[in-house]
């Protein structure tokens, strides 16, 4: 099936996305023929030809929208969004997902439903330490690209060694094929500022990593359309620093152990770090109720029955929204 890249709307790329439209097509319109399913779930923007297809067979089409594309071009994101208005139903992950769609395709915004993502967490997480000695523990999870910002928490290691509070940095994630100068820049910012920088790599289990954390930095640069990632770290019973921007604000919303800081901003993260630090007993007497309240909203089951409910039209005009 045809798969929208940035690469394809160049126009050495117009050949490559021209044949894959045609074969997807073709393809998909034989596919559903054979399966002749009651519904089709699309689970991305960049897949467009199935919402076309399943409606084209009689087929209700079902757009699951993950991506809040509020910047750059409207007239692009507008194409982006467009097919999807043909489905029967369509859900989107946060408020700021909804928001980001009304803003090029109101249509579209107006029929959408938010279910919130489902997380799974740990059934023991461990406790967060008592007494902060040593070294801040502070983790990164996450891709290592500039526009996640993996930089600024070691930018702001430093800034906190410089104020008398060490901190060691883990770094959870691997960089994308073509990004690898980025992590060579990030090592060499590393001996530069002298902060202990753990390299840990990709990893499915994160927990062990969460585990041995203090706090996890959560500092993306861009607008981001919800963050799992969040919810994670107050499942983990780990205080969250995170990027007061888009869907990770949303997603930190009402826990009293997750901080917002300013994006790109790493004196405002290391100014976080130390708020947290100098109310480490009420942080960490208030991590048990932030984690039930996240496994309240997020929970995978509520996820589930949620997207049925969607996909069975037993939701009319009605989100799933966090208090």
């Amino acid at each position: 099936m045809l798969v929208l890249r940035k690469k394809l709307l160049k126009p050495r790329g117009w050949p490559t996305l021209l044949g894959s439209a045609v074969r997807g097509l073709i393809r998909g319109w034989r596919l559903l023929g054979e399966v002749r399913p009651d519904a089709v779930y699309v689970s991305t923007i960049i897949i467009p030809q199935w919402p076309l297809l399943a409606r084209l067979r009689r087929t209700n089409a079902i757009s699951h929208v993950h991506e809040a594309e509020a910047a750059g071009s409207r007239l692009l994101t507008t194409a982006l969004y467009l097919p999807h208005l043909v489905s029967t139903r369509c859900i989107v992950n946060s408020e700021f997902t909804q928001k980001a769609i009304g803003g090029a395709l109101a249509p579209l915004a107006r029929r959408s439903e938010i279910v919130y993502n489902g997380v799974i967490s740990t059934d023991s997480p461990t406790p967060p330490r008592k007494h902060l000695e040593g070294a801040l523990r502070l983790l990164y999870l996450g891709r290592l690209s500039p526009r996640k910002g993996p930089d600024l928490v070691i930018d702001a290691a430093a800034r906190l060694r410089e104020r008398g509070r060490p901190a060691a940095v883990t770094l959870l994630g691997t960089v994308f094929e073509g990004y690898e100068w980025y992590e060579e820049q990030l090592r060499d910012q590393a001996v530069t500022s002298g902060i202990d920088v753990d390299f840990a790599g990709f990893h499915h289990d994160i927990w062990p990593f969460l585990a041995a954390s203090d706090m996890l930095i959560v500092p993306s640069r861009v607008d981001e359309s919800f963050g799992n990632t969040v919810v994670e770290g107050v499942l983990a019973q780990r205080p969250v620093i995170v990027s007061d921007s888009g869907g990770l604000r949303e997603a930190a919303g009402g826990y009293r152990t997750a901080r917002l800081a300013a994006p790109d901003d790493a004196t405002d993260i290391a100014w976080e770090v130390v708020s947290i630090a100098d109310d480490w007993d009420d942080v960490v007497g208030a991590v048990g109720t932030a984690r039930e309240e996240a496994l309240r909203r997020h929970a995978p089951e509520q996820y589930r029955a949620g997207i049925a409910e969607v996909v069975l039209g037993r939701r009319s005009a009605m989100t799933l929204r966090s208090p």
